[in-house]
């Protein structure tokens, strides 16, 4: 996927208003089947696979056992296994990780990124597009998948996707992809590069791996203790049990003046210090906005902070989450 294609803020914006369409086919996937399949995944994911119904999709992370994180994904369960999407530069080391887990369980764990390629179809006029070359029946809701016809291909359609804007991700065989992508963009989807991905994603806070989320931080330290269902046994949870009171926490924010945050900022708070994740120029918001870890006295809405960006002080303050919403 290009950085850009016309531009990083028409593409932004144009997902916003309307539709982009992503080709997303770096990211990996792993399936995993057999009669242990669920007990196995739910002993490494951090969310509870027993909630996840046929046809479902589910957040999760997937943590060392000391805690640390190394990886956010998306399981869809299907008919029969499971297909885990993973960050395109973790595939190998997740693929691994599971099958280095897989003894003593009746599963099998099958790298099966080659099978597939992805388009991210999201906005709110997604689903109308969508439904132009919708073969028969409606697009499956948020977080539920379908098999289904889109231009010709047999594609797993699934009600998920990074923006924060309502739309689908396309799972079909890479030789279906150019003919369902020129298919899209015919009936008036955008097309969109990383750097929109990332600016979209960053308005509503959605965690970047290697940015956000890493080996040295927690997920409770993140904000993700809602996907991690400490009862359920998962590697990593005893330590996560034990982080009652983490020290920092990422937190939003946005500048109260002129300038761009950038990752690896300082970040200076009357009550310690931190650093910036993620930063980006809000197209939407027309501010710098970014995430931070910071003193977990310092995480609380309306906090002012400082943020060192090339040596020039900014002011800014944190923010409730998401930062872009539609009422905006």
């Amino acid at each position: 996927m290009p950085v850009q294609y016309e531009g990083i803020r028409q593409e932004h914006v144009a997902v916003r208003t309307h539709a982009g369409l992503f080709d997303v086919s770096h990211m990996g996937q792993v399936e995993t089947s057999g009669p242990d399949a669920e007990r196995f995944l739910q002993h490494l994911l951090s969310n509870d696979l027993t909630k996840l119904a046929a046809g479902g999709a589910q957040y999760s992370v997937l943590c060392r056992e000391d805690g640390g994180v190394l990886d956010d994904l998306f399981t869809y369960r299907l008919e029969d296994r499971y297909l885990t999407v993973t960050n395109a530069s973790n595939h190998e080391a997740d693929r691994d990780w599971l099958a280095a887990h897989a003894e003593g369980f009746d599963v099998e764990v099958r790298d099966a990124a080659a099978d597939w390629a992805m388009l991210a179809l999201q906005g709110p006029e997604a689903r109308a597009i969508l439904a132009e070359e919708l073969e028969e029946g409606e697009a499956p809701p948020r977080m539920r998948t379908a098999r289904a016809g889109v231009a010709g291909a047999d594609c797993l359609v699934c009600g998920t996707g990074y923006t924060g804007e309502d739309g689908v991700e396309l799972l079909m065989k890479p030789a279906d992809a150019p003919a369902v992508w020129d298919a899209l963009i015919e009936r008036g989807a955008t097309p969109t590069g990383l750097g929109a991905r990332d600016t979209l994603r960053l308005e509503v806070c959605f965690h970047l791996y290697g940015n956000d989320l890493s080996l040295e931080r927690t997920p409770i330290e993140a904000g993700l203790g809602w996907c991690c269902k400490l009862d359920t046994g998962f590697i990593g949870s005893e330590a996560l049990s034990a982080v009652t009171a983490p020290a920092e926490r990422l937190a939003a924010f946005a500048f109260t003046g002129p300038g761009i945050p950038r990752p690896g900022n300082p970040v200076s708070t009357g009550a310690g210090e931190g650093v910036v994740t993620s930063g980006t120029l809000s197209p939407c918001l027309e501010i710098g906005i970014g995430m931070a870890y910071v003193p977990a006295e310092a995480a609380t809405p309306g906090t002012p902070i400082e943020v060192d960006v090339r040596g020039r002080v900014r002011p800014a303050e944190i923010r409730e989450k998401p930062l872009y919403r539609k009422d905006h």
